[in-house]
């Protein structure tokens, strides 16, 4: 083990878990540039992002269908089919999880996603047995890149940021973990994460 790294905080979208709206709408939609402009003009992520900061997905999308009665049937499988959004894990970085474990190292999850949601794929991904301690923020109300939600995390499970690795996909969310006092990487693709790792010696 590192010795000063003790603990290693993931990212879970883009990082560990694929997650995309176009895997369910690409069933439901017969060309491309018409779902884009659904989840452009719709459902889009600034909507959606709402729900990952701890708004109901009910209020949501009574909103959305009040605005676009047409397209009801639409908005309501954002909830209802959320499941056919993920893809399923990132390819490669699961592996990393269970190497980084049995070498002793504690881990945490800090991710933006819908308190409503992440129970429903939590139980689909053994890898996330593996946490010490998740952070969601639809269940905090509050946001990367959000300092509060760092500290958060921080006071909840006596992190100290020096002797901690954060790892996100997001250059907003790295430069504010930085900030903070954390070791940072960000992530572009597992084989990239470990040549990392092995930089900053937390693998072999």
């Amino acid at each position: 083990m590192s010795t000063k790294i003790k603990n290693v905080v993931f990212d879970f979208g883009g990082v560990l878990i694929d997650w995309n709206p176009r895997y369910l709408y690409r069933k439901v939609f017969n060309d491309d540039e018409a779902m884009e402009r659904f989840l452009s003009e719709v459902c889009n992520g600034e909507w959606n992002e709402k729900h990952d900061g701890g708004r109901p997905f009910r209020e949501g999308i009574e909103e959305l269908i009040t605005k676009y009665p047409d397209e009801s049937g639409k908005i309501t499988m954002y909830f209802d089919r959320w499941e056919e959004m993920v893809g399923g894990e990132i390819n490669g970085t699961p592996g990393l999880i269970y190497e980084l474990k049995s070498l002793g190292y504690a881990l945490y999850g800090l991710t933006n996603w819908s308190g409503e949601t992440f129970p429903r794929v939590k139980p689909c991904f053994g890898f996330l047995q593996e946490f010490d301690g998740i952070v969601v923020s639809g269940d905090e109300k509050l946001l990367k890149p959000d300092p509060a939600i760092f500290r958060l995390m921080i006071d909840r499970y006596d992190l100290i940021p020096e002797e901690s690795l954060f790892i996100d996909d997001n250059p907003k969310n790295v430069e504010v973990a930085k900030s903070l006092g954390f070791e940072t990487i960000r992530f572009e693709s597992a084989v990239q994460l470990k040549q990392d790792l092995r930089l900053k010696e937390i693998l072999k």
